[in-house]
C-alpha cells in the first residue's frame, strides 16, 4: 500500500518547506521578536514565493541582527547601500528600508510599553482562529480581518503590510489555524 503525506499540500515541494510547515507555520507566536521576524520576512515575500524567503532566511536574519528591533531601527543609508548589495536576502531598497522603518515604529511602540505581539493577539483575544479548512481551494488570499489589521498597523506607521501580507503573517504566526484538517498538524495548532 502506497504511504500517502497527508500534510498540507503546498508544503510538499522541498524538505525546507515540508520543515517549516512542521515546525513553525500556525504555531501560535507569543514571542516579540520572533512576531517581527515573521512580519518582516512577510514584507520581503510580498510578490515573490515564501520558499524563495525560505531559502535566503539565514541570511535575513544575519543582515538584520536576528530581528532586533532596537538594532535594526539604529540601520542608515549606508546600511541601506551595504544591504542592497547583499545577494543573500531580496535586494528590494523598498523592502530595506521598510524593515528599518518598521523597527523604528516598533521601537516607539515599546517605549509606550506596547508589544506588536499583545496588540496583534487582541484582535482574536489572544486565541487562534480555528479555520477547519478540508481543501485548499478554501484558504484566502485576504479576510475582513486582515484589511482592518493591516489599515491600523498602517495608522501606527508600519509599512509594505497590506491585507494580503497580513493574512499570510496571521497564517504564519498561528493567529489563524489554516492547516488542512487532515493534516497531522492542525490538532498540534490548536490552543
Amino acid at each position: 500500500m502506497e504511504n500517502i503525506d497527508t500534510r498540507c499540500p503546498w508544503c510538499l515541494g522541498s524538505d525546507r518547506y515540508k520543515a517549516y510547515h512542521d515546525l513553525e507555520w500556525g504555531r501560535p507566536v507569543r514571542d516579540e521578536q520572533k512576531m517581527f521576524e515573521y512580519l518582516i520576512l512577510e514584507t520581503f515575500q510580498a510578490g515573490l514565493s515564501w520558499i524563495t524567503i525560505l531559502n535566503k532566511r539565514d541570511n535575513f536574519r544575519e543582515a538584520f541582527f536576528d530581528f532586533n528591533a532596537d538594532k535594526i531601527a539604529r540601520m542608515d543609508d549606508k546600511d541601506v547601500d551595504r544591504l542592497m548589495q547583499n545577494a543573500g536576502i531580496i535586494r528590494n531598497k523598498q523592502k530595506i528600508q521598510a524593515a528599518i522603518h518598521n523597527a523604528k515604529v516598533l521601537k516607539a511602540m515599546h517605549h509606550r510599553d506596547e508589544r506588536l505581539v499583545d496588540v496583534l493577539w487582541s484582535y482574536l483575544d489572544g486565541k487562534p482562529l480555528n479555520m477547519k479548512r478540508t481543501s485548499m481551494e478554501e484558504l484566502p488570499a485576504v479576510t475582513d480581518l486582515a484589511v482592518t489589521i493591516s489599515k491600523d498597523l498602517k495608522k501606527l506607521g508600519f509599512k509594505f503590510i497590506g491585507p494580503t501580507t497580513m493574512y499570510a503573517h496571521m497564517q504564519a504566526s498561528g493567529m489563524v489555524n489554516d492547516h488542512l484538517v487532515s493534516c497531522p498538524a492542525y490538532e498540534e495548532c490548536l490552543e
